[in-house]
């Protein structure tokens, strides 16, 4: 699998990772019981930083050998 065809898999999955946050945000919206409630924030707070990093990695990847590409020192050694 080249860097390319990665960062298209990346991105496939950012998106489904928006569209599921887009429901859990909706049925936050409309929730009434705590319970539900606390569940549905902590949902959304562990699918958040995945979805940044989906969209961090799918950028690496898809510029990866441009010449002048800035790399985050998060994905460098």
């Amino acid at each position: 699998m080249t860097l390319r065809e990665m960062s298209r898999e990346y991105e496939a999955s950012a998106a489904l990772l928006r569209i599921r946050l887009r429901q859990l945000r909706q049925q936050l919206a409309a929730a009434e019981d705590a319970q539900e409630i606390w569940h549905l924030k902590r949902r959304i707070g562990e699918l958040t930083p995945m979805l940044t990093q989906m969209n961090e990695l799918a950028e690496l990847t898809a510029h990866y050998y441009e010449r002048g590409y800035w790399r985050s020192e998060k994905y460098t050694l």
